[in-house]
């Protein structure tokens, strides 16, 4: 039953990510180049409802605190997230997105995916050189938390109560996500007319 509810949900997931333009790469073009922005406030939408969700669940005892981890700190994290957000600007896609591109039929996004498998190869290939240089030793204390976390271990870096600071971080990005205008950057009308 779990495979199956897994499964109804990740393709509604799909289905919505695919009708809000994100399965497009000239959509996440449109909104890297700042000149579309609709689908940025949608993702800052449903990362912050799906935000104030989680922490408020977490507060009502709905939500099972132990089905999350803290995962460790460390310099490769901020090298790995230039790379994807570079290969996100290049390609158009990330790995999810990438999914259901080829799901809706979208021919490039099987050579993204190729792409990703060969680049995870490549990584799992070299991890010995990788872990050579440093990259993923832990740093800040390795598991820090933005907020305190009841019974763990983990370092805070307010004071403030995690589930609290999680719900005003998801109201933030769900004002943000109203606030932004539909486009930052005017499209040049010269190259419109071309």
């Amino acid at each position: 039953m779990e495979i199956l509810l897994a499964l109804v949900i990740g393709g509604a997931f799909g289905a919505v990510l695919d009708r809000v333009g994100a399965s497009n790469p000239n959509v996440i073009g449109r909104m890297l180049a700042l000149t579309n922005l609709n689908l940025m406030k949608a993702i800052l939408l449903a990362i912050g409802a799906g935000s104030v969700l989680m922490f408020a669940g977490q507060m009502l005892g709905i939500v099972d605190v132990g089905h999350m981890s803290v995962k460790a700190a460390y310099l490769g994290v901020l090298v790995g997230g230039l790379l994807l957000g570079f290969g996100w600007a290049l390609a158009g896609y990330c790995p999810g997105t990438g999914l259901v591109a080829a799901g809706a039929g979208r021919r490039d996004a099987f050579a993204f995916i190729a792409g990703g498998l060969l680049g995870a190869a490549a990584y799992m290939a070299t991890y010995p050189a990788v872990k050579a240089t440093g990259l993923l030793e832990s740093i800040l204390g390795g598991k820090v938390t933005l907020g305190t976390v009841p019974g763990a271990d983990y370092v805070a870096l307010t004071g403030l109560p995690g589930d609290v600071l999680g719900i005003v971080l998801g109201l933030v990005f769900v004002v943000v996500a109203f606030m932004l205008p539909e486009r930052v950057v005017r499209r040049d009308t010269r190259l419109a007319a071309e």
